[in-house]
């Protein structure tokens, strides 16, 4: 099967997730997590992509990214990857690959789900069972959003800068969106969009993309297949 192709226009968040290989860990402790962290933002920088929202899992990453530049997410992860799979096999004595196929990705509606999609990369830890509350987590972007510490990878979206009219406040606005989980339907719908690489919103986004870009943004429905016809 050929594969889908990615749209990645210029100026238009996107939720990204990077796994390993068979699910393997890529991260086996804080030298790798911050090894990684550092070669993203070289990357970010390079190839001129904001990044706005991260989460650092054992096995896999999120990320939340608006490049600058057509193609630019593409050009970060390739660099990105090459760097820390090259340092990964040489910390750990091993060969070949570490990554999962090429990276899964989709278009985010800022006004209708960023904050959502930021919300869904930031609590993973959470639904992973592995701390109870996402500021328990060291290696992701809430401490950015709702405790103001600040970090040369993070670029901060203008709808989180609109929460409030100084930091504190966008803080504290931050903060209360974590006090119910996120629905289920909800949930569904980015790990739906990200997995098959369709735009999340609303359909008028969707048909937006598709002009846009050339790519289908919307799930085919099955037809009823045609029967032969005799002669």
């Amino acid at each position: 099967m050929a594969r889908r192709p990615r749209a990645c226009p210029a100026g238009i968040p996107q939720h990204i997730i990077q796994r390993g290989n068979n699910r393997q860990i890529c991260f086996v402790g804080d030298e790798d997590y911050a090894a990684y962290a550092q070669w993203l933002t070289d990357a970010s920088q390079r190839f001129e992509v904001h990044i706005h929202a991260w989460v650092f899992m054992t096995n896999h990453v999120h990320l939340l990214a608006t490049p600058l530049k057509a193609g630019a997410v593409s050009a970060m992860m390739q660099h990105l990857g090459r760097h820390y799979v090259r340092y990964f096999n040489r910390a750990y004595q091993r060969t070949g690959t570490l990554w999962e196929g090429r990276f899964k990705s989709c278009l985010v509606q800022s006004e209708q789900y960023l904050l959502t999609c930021q919300r869904y990369i930031e609590l993973n830890p959470v639904r992973a069972r592995m701390v109870g509350h996402p500021a328990d987590y060291h290696w992701s972007s809430y401490h950015a959003h709702a405790q103001g510490i600040d970090t040369e990878l993070w670029t901060p979206h203008e709808l989180y800068l609109s929460l409030g009219k100084n930091s504190t406040e966008r803080q504290q606005y931050y903060q209360a969106l974590f006090s119910n989980p996120l629905p289920s339907e909800q949930l569904q719908r980015i790990q739906q969009s990200v997995n098959q690489g369709l735009a999340l919103g609303n359909d008028r986004f969707r048909d937006e993309i598709e002009i846009l870009t050339g790519v289908r943004q919307k799930i085919l429905k099955a037809g009823r297949k045609k029967k032969k016809e005799e002669g």
